[in-house]
């Protein structure tokens, strides 16, 4: 049978036999199912935190580090992203394979995988 790719993007690529993503190498044959993880933003916690520190400087009148504060929390919130993750189960268990801040990049690699395991048979 005559390998067929599925998707194909840089590091990343699906074919009906294997996927290779990030220098690793993942047999078709050995994954059963396909399912997506997604990791709130990082800078978001943060950026509340600073933001109650802001109140609390407004409250106490200490109008500079309020400002400087609500500030970096704001910047900090807007920066902020969500990672998504493809995680894989195998025979041996679950194995996270990709990690990316695009929503419909992840999409397209976890499509592909499962027309993959379909292709597979």
């Amino acid at each position: 049978m005559q390998e067929q790719t599925f998707f194909e993007y840089e590091d990343v690529k699906v074919t009906n036999a294997r996927f290779v993503t990030g220098g690793q190498t993942y047999a078709m044959q050995n994954i059963t199912s396909v399912k997506t993880k997604e990791d709130g933003p990082a800078g978001l916690g943060w950026g509340i935190i600073l933001w109650v520190a802001a109140a609390v400087c407004l409250w106490n009148k200490a109008w500079g580090w309020a400002a400087i504060l609500a500030i970096v929390g704001a910047l900090l919130m807007w920066k902020s992203k969500a990672t998504y993750h493809i995680i894989l189960t195998t025979a041996s268990g679950e194995a996270s394979a990709l990690k990316t801040h695009q929503k419909e990049y992840l999409q397209k690699v976890v499509e592909a995988l499962n027309q993959a395991i379909i292709a597979r048979g």
